[in-house]
């Protein structure tokens, strides 16, 4: 059972970036949550949007990391999958009742159909929305994936997206995470979250 609650210290303040700002953005009124499968770029997303819109970033699963004193893949191992998609109900509530900011989920969150409609109610939800070639390359860097463990990437990937690519679906917001430069998508990104320009009724 976790207890504590999220710090200031837990969070990750934006830091100032090296890139000219060429647009002012206002901060949202509520926090931004990126959902999507492993390997969509949620993190190096959410920590660039996070910047410019001059908000805390904060990866879910590194707080659960933080609080357990334990990787995520170390919790599958030793509590089992349940146990931490409680764990991780939790800690989105908790961060989605704290002061807004950009939250990365693990690619599991949003199909637990209470954490969906929290994040519903009290935040803003982004799919970013990846192929199959680019999840498997980019997951291919890492072996932090215990979903991936001594399987066939690809084969899994697939079988992954065809589940909960519906459910991803019905997030608020979809833009697609291209392989390439990671500022093209926090631009889309950008462009997804600004309001529709107000356009005049015919005279």
């Amino acid at each position: 059972m976790i207890n504590s609650a999220v710090t200031p210290r837990q969070t990750r303040q934006p830091r100032q970036s090296l890139q000219p700002q060429s647009e002012s953005h206002p901060a949202p009124e509520r926090s931004i949550v990126l959902v999507g499968l492993m390997g969509a770029g949620k993190s190096r997303v959410g920590k660039r949007l996070a910047e410019r819109l001059r908000l805390p970033f904060i990866d879910a699963d590194q707080e659960i990391e933080k609080e357990a004193g334990t990787s995520v893949s170390e919790l599958f191992a030793t509590v089992g999958e349940a146990v931490f998609r409680d764990r991780e109900r939790q800690m989105i509530g908790r961060l989605l009742a704290g002061p807004v900011c950009v939250i990365a989920v693990g690619g599991g969150a949003y199909l637990d159909p209470t954490t969906r409609a929290e994040i519903r109610a009290r935040g803003r939800s982004v799919w970013l929305r990846a192929d199959l070639e680019t999840l498997v390359e980019r997951t291919s860097r890492s072996n932090r994936r215990p979903l991936l463990e001594g399987v066939d990437k690809r084969a899994k990937l697939s079988e992954l997206m065809e589940r909960r690519y519906p459910i991803y679906a019905e997030a608020d917001l979809v833009v697609d995470s291209h392989a390439g430069p990671i500022d093209a998508t926090v631009e889309a990104v950008l462009k997804a979250l600004s309001p529709a320009p107000e356009t005049s009724a015919p005279a």
